[in-house]
């Protein structure tokens, strides 16, 4: 992390959509630095109250507020020089049945929240994307994937706000995801709803999640895109390893079928991306295409090595075993907090 760097020090931090999982775990670590105050906007005053009893820190404000209204963001980003976009709508089942409210919040919200943070002179923002962008067949996964191409279009014509954009899969214990709907089931002593035992998910704790974001902080160039080298898991091995943690001796699940807009497997990484993209050991970084809308540049060259390159997905990644997957679950204190 950033522990150490002047970065932050006396900075002004913006996080969008700051209630959720993803702000509260970015609140704990940017507390260990000198900065000197974090604005959490977002539209639900009762998690801003539960936050504020949490945390008990003067250097956080905060803001009621709406990334669809952009007359709501300017008071956040006034004086401020930094944000973090993490507010959105990114429930499947919800998105399907109402997709226009997922392009007002992912799509239009994106962009009056980049044009809040250039008219108010910050200097950078990352975004928040998903593994669901990449070749979506959901609602949820097309806006994100257009809310990634409205930050490097954007970013193109940008020259003192860098834009940059952030892409991991599942995170381990995070609101609404499976694992902790498993273990409620599994604590109410009901079966688990498995869609299909060979689906796989990447898995990423929190701190991973913000350790991506504050990389591409720190090294994002303008238009740039990081993903997270992680693990994956089958649907039937989280279940298993739950069903173990909450002291479950019958592994009992029910088997529901593939639902909505769900995939088997996911993609952090298509294979064009791929084709282009620069590995960083832990991370990889696709960088802005730079071509201007010359039609002539689109047609006059091309990449010949991009049929020898992989999708990175999470049926290609390593996939843990139930074994490796507990131990990865004990390891987290969210998780080990919902099974007490």
């Amino acid at each position: 992390m950033i522990t150490e760097s002047k970065t932050l020090l006396n900075k002004v931090v913006v996080i969008t959509g700051g209630t959720g999982s993803f702000g509260s775990a970015m609140v704990r670590f940017l507390q260990t630095t000198d900065i000197s105050e974090i604005r959490i906007f977002s539209r639900d005053e009762t998690k801003q109250d539960t936050m504020r009893r949490q945390f008990g820190d003067t250097r956080i404000q905060y803001y009621l507020g709406d990334v669809r209204d952009y007359s709501s963001l300017k008071n956040a980003f006034s004086g401020a020089d930094y944000c973090f976009h993490a507010a959105a709508l990114k429930h499947v089942p919800s998105t399907e049945f109402f997709p226009l409210e997922a392009v007002k919040t992912n799509i239009f919200g994106t962009q009056n929240v980049l044009d809040a943070a250039q008219n108010h002179g910050l200097s950078k923002v990352v975004l928040l994307s998903t593994d669901k962008a990449v070749q979506p067949v959901n609602a949820m996964g097309m806006s994100k994937g257009l809310m990634e191409r409205v930050a490097v279009a954007f970013a193109r014509n940008s020259s003192k706000l860098t834009v940059c954009v952030t892409r991991y899969g599942n995170v381990i214990a995070s609101r609404g995801s499976v694992i902790p709907h498993f273990i409620n089931q599994a604590k109410s002593g009901k079966k688990l709803t498995i869609s299909s035992p060979e689906m796989t998910r990447f898995m990423m704790s929190l701190d991973e999640a913000v350790e991506l974001v504050i990389h591409a902080f720190m090294n994002g160039k303008n238009g740039d895109i990081f993903i997270q080298k992680s693990p994956s898991a089958k649907v039937q091995t989280v279940a298993n390893v739950i069903n173990d943690l909450c002291g479950q001796s019958e592994k009992k699940c029910r088997l529901i079928g593939i639902r909505h807009g769900e995939k088997m497997y996911e993609t952090l990484l298509s294979k064009e991306e791929r084709s282009k993209a620069i590995d960083n050991n832990k991370f990889f970084r696709v960088a802005m295409d730079e071509r201007s809308l010359d039609y002539d540049a689109f047609i006059s060259g091309g990449d010949k090595n991009r049929i020898h390159f992989e999708e990175y997905n999470s049926d290609n990644t390593k996939i843990l075993d139930h074994d490796a997957l507990k131990e990865m679950l004990l390891k987290n204190h969210d998780v080990t907090q919902l099974i007490e």
